[in-house]
């Protein structure tokens, strides 16, 4: 499909006509920081607001409300006649539709799919309502704290796969001969989100998305999790021995990047093949 690349000066019609089309039959991807706003918002914890309303151990929001606009199920968080009930929460995704948002070589681009903007067709209403800029639009949506956010978060997945990247290449594994690692990576790659999820087991998955951290400041926020999650590797994975030891813990620890990766919009299995084909430039065979 079409991407049409938009630059901060765009005047569109991104006023919202308030009908609720985005709210059904969509996907709402979901980090850390944001299930932390989203719980805030419903008055409940985060692993109470994770277990009740999300799928995959808190990546994606469900969405299994009441069939609407469309034929389609609401999201969780949508109640008819009213709206979202986590508005002053909502994540980023939400913030920004039905703009998409892509960084790359540190430079941030905003975007739509198709060649014309998708409002247009769910809601042609917005065509009479005041238009403005993707700048205004993003400012009035306030996006700001939230990319912060997601690009921390960016980084933080990068680390996560640093540290199988050490266990298979730093550790004499990948100079053993071992070829068992980066078939596994791969297949985790293509698993099904559950099937990961299982894979890492719940531990893992708790740390990863509902971390016991308490701070206001998302960037504070972001970076203690990333302390918390290399912590937590240097204890589990510090004294390993045997080669089948590291090549256990490589697997794991790249099943929770994957995963993670997932969560915050990065496609596993074009992600996967990517540090494949570094791991093989470092030495690595399968």
């Amino acid at each position: 499909m079409q991407t049409t690349i938009l630059s901060i000066q765009n005047i569109l019609p991104l006023t919202c006509a308030r009908i609720g089309a985005c709210c059904h039959g969509n996907q709402v991807l979901l980090n850390p920081w944001e299930l932390v706003c989203l719980a805030r918002e419903k008055e409940m914890t985060t692993r109470e607001f994770r277990d009740l309303y999300c799928e995959f151990g808190g990546i994606r929001l469900q969405f299994n409300g009441k069939v609407g606009w469309g034929g389609k199920q609401a999201c969780s968080q949508y109640i008819d006649n009213f709206g979202c009930s986590v508005h002053l929460g909502r994540p980023l995704a939400c913030r920004l539709f039905p703009l998409g948002r892509q960084m790359q070589s540190n430079e941030v681009r905003y975007m739509y799919q198709g060649d014309k903007l998708p409002c247009l067709e769910k809601c042609p209403e917005v065509i009479d309502l005041p238009q403005m800029s993707v700048g205004e639009y993003l400012n009035g949506q306030e996006t700001d704290q939230f990319e912060k956010a997601q690009d921390q978060y960016l980084e933080m997945m990068q680390n996560i796969a640093d540290i199988a990247f050490e266990l298979l290449l730093d550790t004499g594994l990948s100079e053993s001969g071992d070829k068992e690692t980066l078939p596994l990576w791969r297949k985790m790659g293509n698993e099904p989100p559950e099937e990961l999820a299982e894979r890492i087991g719940q531990e893992w998955i708790d740390c990863l998305m509902i971390p016991e951290i308490s701070d206001d400041d998302p960037i504070a926020f972001t970076q203690k999790h990333n302390n918390l999650l290399q912590l937590k590797a240097q204890k589990e994975f510090g004294a390993l021995q045997t080669n089948q030891e590291l090549h256990e813990a490589s697997v794991l620890i790249m099943g929770v990047a994957l995963h993670f990766a997932r969560g915050i919009g990065a496609d596993p299995k074009s992600l996967v093949e990517h540090w494949i084909g570094i791991a093989k430039n470092h030495g690595a065979q399968e």
